[in-house]
């Protein structure tokens, strides 16, 4: 039987004439499902009443903001007036400004106060029918695919966060959780964690603590875990090591519940100095670390793409190396797929061929998308992006959100202000969360659609045009044992060494060639020559091929 749509009458009590508050909780009421009732500002009480009598609400929202006293005095009326109505299964909710909700709380007529410190997450979870007092653990949803969707339509949040040392680690994880400011913390360990977590003797003790936090035990992430049991009870997530990789997977699961897989195609090896594989065995190595995962339901992120980005690799390797992430993930069972759309990545984009780029991604991916495989957009900032000046990034990370939110992100990945300068501290992701959530919050309340700019949606078609190129060019390197191209390892591994797949940081690598050269050009990373002249990619591929 279907349910029967509920209702919420809500205005502004009195003299009260400051409508924002109502409007917007109303509107996160419709997100929900609710029918919503605008009345207005300066309702009078007897309004307000009969506004609930003759709409049948379920709901009543009153907003007062004026002077504490005289709010106490107006919501003691209402709440003697309204009592009737409180008996018969109306519900009341309040929304002021601290002072006055402290002295409404006072009379025990409301069963929920807002005072605007709350995050929007939170206005939606009580109109989706969580309890005011619900901190346990059972109230927040613990795999990544349900938080999404209890968040919706705002993207969860996450950030790296990692100190020198367990304990102060753990004491940050339990500030961040008790803030509410993350759904997503994403451990940040040092690379002798990484690598030698399982190899002792492998280790070096100089290197402890060196990029993040020095774990070193299974009991360790138990202990970071445990420090996360508490506010809004946040996921965990951690990075997939660079050997053992299967070891440590069901590691994660045990001790972390870890919200899903991060891990790449084509690095995290002896090309980029960050594991003991070469590039065929490890290609091989992270297929087998998707199908785990995919076996076990939990989803994967190929964290691929901004790696060639971040080594000045041209556009159209990005959008490429993103495609086959998302086929590999479909194709060794991966369910949900997390798309991570890296922006600033190099950080000479221009905000418009960025996003032109990420939309040329996503039409290459969404159209894997089935039944079996979800894709769910992550978006965040460039990690070589930020300013070192404080001020300046801060306004960088409220503008790049902003722009982000045009993708409409199931995961909004924060890059604190203070990366530039110093790995974030608990309070530095606190604040970041809250600059972020403000940008976020006004993208969601109605922005312009970016995406529709002509000059996005032309360099968009071209790059989704030059991928098929590079995409054919890779399928060509294929023997006649690969039965499918873009999975077979040999082949991928020539897509890197062949140079289809290149990056000018690659110069005198062992697999990468370093051959090609690119530059910013009005706004989009391009290949030029050795004068400096775009040089397309058909053109680039003929001389390779």
């Amino acid at each position: 039987m279907k349910q029967k749509t509920k209702t919420v009458v809500a205005g502004a009590l009195g003299e009260c004439v400051h409508v924002a508050g109502v409007t917007n909780f109303l509107r996160l009421a419709e997100s929900a499902g609710w029918r919503t009732v605008f009345l207005g500002p300066a309702v009078s009480v007897e309004e307000m009443i009969s506004a609930a009598q003759r709409e049948n609400a379920d709901l009543v929202g009153v907003s007062y903001r004026l002077t504490p006293e005289t709010g106490e005095r107006l919501l003691g009326e209402f709440a003697e007036s309204a009592s009737e109505l409180h008996e018969r299964g109306i519900r009341f909710a309040f929304g002021g400004t601290p002072p006055v909700a402290e002295r409404v709380r006072q009379i025990g007529f409301f069963e929920r106060l807002f005072d605007g410190s709350e995050p929007p997450e939170a206005v939606l979870a009580y109109l989706k029918g969580q309890q005011a007092e619900a901190l346990s653990e059972a109230d927040f949803p613990q795999s990544a695919v349900e938080r999404i969707q209890w968040k919706s339509p705002y993207p969860i949040l996450r950030h790296h966060f990692g100190l020198p040392t367990l304990e102060a680690t753990i004491e940050g994880i339990q500030k961040i959780a008790e803030a509410q400011a993350l759904d997503v913390i994403s451990l940040g360990i040092d690379q002798d964690a990484q690598e030698n977590f399982y190899h002792p003797e492998r280790q070096d003790p100089r290197r402890k603590g060196a990029g993040g936090v020095p774990v070193r035990s299974e009991e360790d992430y138990r202990l970071l875990y445990a420090a996360s049991r508490r506010g809004n009870f946040p996921l965990l997530r951690t990075y997939s090591g660079t050997d053992d990789f299967l070891r440590l997977a069901e590691m994660y699961v045990e001790t972390i519940n870890i919200a899903w897989c991060a891990i790449p195609l084509f690095w995290f090896n002896q090309m980029d100095g960050r594991g003991p594989w070469d590039l065929e065995g490890s290609i091989r190595e992270h297929q087998r670390v998707m199908k785990w995962y995919g076996e076990h339901d939990i989803p994967v992120e190929l964290n691929e793409p901004h790696h060639w980005g971040m080594r000045d690799a041209p556009d159209v390797v990005f959008v490429v190396s993103a495609y086959l992430s998302a086929y590999n993930a479909r194709a060794f069972g991966v369910k949900d797929y997390i798309a991570q759309l890296m922006f600033n990545s190099p950080p000479g984009l221009s905000d418009a061929m960025d996003l032109a780029k990420m939309l040329a991604v996503l039409d290459l991916v969404e159209p894997l998308e089935s039944d079996n495989f979800r894709v769910w957009k992550q978006t965040r900032i460039g990690l070589l992006s930020h300013p070192l000046d404080p001020d300046a990034a801060r306004g960088h990370l409220a503008a790049a959100t902003y722009l982000q939110m045009s993708l409409k992100p199931h995961i909004y990945h924060i890059v604190g202000h203070t990366e530039a300068h110093h790995a974030a501290t608990a309070q530095d992701i606190i604040e970041a969360s809250r600059m972020a959530r403000r940008a976020i919050e006004n993208a969601v309340r109605g922005a312009p659609d970016m995406t529709a700019d002509p000059t996005i949606t032309k360099r968009r078609k071209q790059l989704v045009k030059e991928a098929a190129l590079l995409l054919e060019a890779i399928a060509g390197l294929a023997g006649p044992e690969a039965a499918d191209p873009f999975t077979d390892a040999v082949t991928l591994a020539r897509a890197v060494t062949s140079g289809l797949l290149d990056a000018p940081q690659l110069r005198g690598n062992k697999f990468g060639r370093g051959e090609i050269r690119t530059n910013i050009v009005h706004g989009a990373n391009v290949v030029v020559d050795a004068k400096g002249k775009i040089l397309k990619e058909e053109r680039r591929l003929s001389k390779l091929i």
